[in-house]
């Protein structure tokens, strides 16, 4: 399996909206970063729903390497 491009070695804190769904990007392609805008389609990736359930802030994975996708674990430190 390949692995995915980094977008950065850092996360991107979003304020998601409650109830509302976002589809994170896990080939590290797009130019929509951290959300997917398409860009998978030429590889075996394909984007990770999240959805929030209260108004916040998220960590979403910068590295495409966190074992808890899509949010960040800190593996951005090991890449």
């Amino acid at each position: 399996m390949a692995e995915p491009m980094i977008a950065q070695n850092k996360p991107y804190g979003i304020e998601v909206e409650s109830g509302k769904d976002y589809w994170w990007c896990a080939c590290g392609q797009s130019v929509n970063q951290p959300f997917c805008d398409g860009s998978h389609k030429a590889t075996e990736f394909r984007p990770m729903q999240y959805s929030a359930t209260k108004s916040e802030t998220v960590w979403f994975c910068g590295c495409k390497r966190s074992g808890d996708k899509p949010s960040c674990d800190g593996s951005h430190k090991n890449v």
